[in-house]
Order: C-alpha cells, then structure tokens, then sequence
C-alpha cells in the first residue's frame, strides 16, 4: 500500500492505494465520484477525462500514486452552489447531450480548452475536444454547446465585473 495526498474537487484526500490501482478506480471506488466515466479502458474513447494539475488526462491510464500532491476537478467538481457550470447549461440548452455517456469527459475538455482560449473557434473546440468520442451526435450540438458556453462565461465575467463597481 502506498500513501497518496490529493485535491479532489477543492477537497483534500489522504488515501492508502495498492500500487496497481488506477486513478479512474480511485476516483470511482473510493472516493465515489462515479461522473467519470470508464468506456474503452485504454484511453482512446475520453470518458474517463478528468482534469489534473490544470490539464486533461485519461483517468484509466494514470495510476493512482502518479496522481499524488495532485489537483484534481472531476464533473462532480464543476458546478457551484448547486449551479451548473455554464458548459453544462450550453449542453443542456442546445441538446448536446443524448445517452450522456461521453457528457462528463466531453465537458471537462471543453472546461480545459475554455480555460487556456476564452474564445476559441470551431476548429480550436474541434480539436479540444478530439480525444473524446460519441457515438450519439455527429459532434456538431457538442461544438454549438461549446460556442454557447463561451458567450456564457463571457456573459458571467461582465456580470461580476458590473456588479463589483457598485455600491
């Protein structure tokens, strides 16, 4: 057994893990954040996509003690005051999301590229979100989402910053 200290969520752990447990496991079954996803076990499918140390990462090819003194934000971890995330209200809206299977992964990769391009166009959100596969949509209602969540976000930081200059 092997020690491990991480931030999950904004919520410090101190586990004990086996050597082969994977991260997706620990995430999962442990500490029961069961929005991630496992699909291909390989990391070829992206439904296990988390975000670690401010980037994304195949939860099932990343071993638990890989992820110790690490930062790290699963679905679950998104949303805010029992408000969604804006890219979660972007799906929602323009019906992004049918069996919701790939929804977890897909969001925190569109979470991750919104992060580093404020603005990104189709092409950047295209290539963003290209380690994440559905076999529901033919992506186009994912990249709109994407579109929409971008207006959202901006929307929300005028908002913040209006409100901060009034008395």
């Amino acid at each position: 057994m092997i020690s491990i200290h991480l931030m999950v969520n904004n919520q410090e752990y101190h586990v004990e893990v086996e050597e082969d447990l994977r991260l997706i496991d620990l995430l999962r079954e442990k500490l029961m954040l069961t929005g991630t996803k496992e699909g291909c076990g390989e990391g070829e499918c992206g439904a296990c996509t988390i975000i670690m140390d401010g980037k994304t990462v195949n939860s099932c090819l990343v071993m638990a003690f890989q992820a110790d003194g690490s930062r790290i934000t699963t679905i679950e971890g998104i949303s805010k005051d029992g408000e969604l995330h804006p890219i979660q209200q972007a799906f929602l809206d323009v019906g992004a999301v049918q069996c919701g299977f790939c929804t977890p992964g897909m969001v925190l990769s569109a979470k991750a590229l919104l992060d580093e391009s404020q603005d990104p166009d189709r092409q950047q959100i295209r290539e963003g979100i290209s380690g994440n596969l559905c076999r529901c949509t033919g992506y186009n209602k994912i990249i709109d989402a994407i579109v929409l969540a971008s207006s959202y976000i901006k929307e929300g930081q005028k908002d913040e910053t209006s409100s901060s200059g009034r008395a």
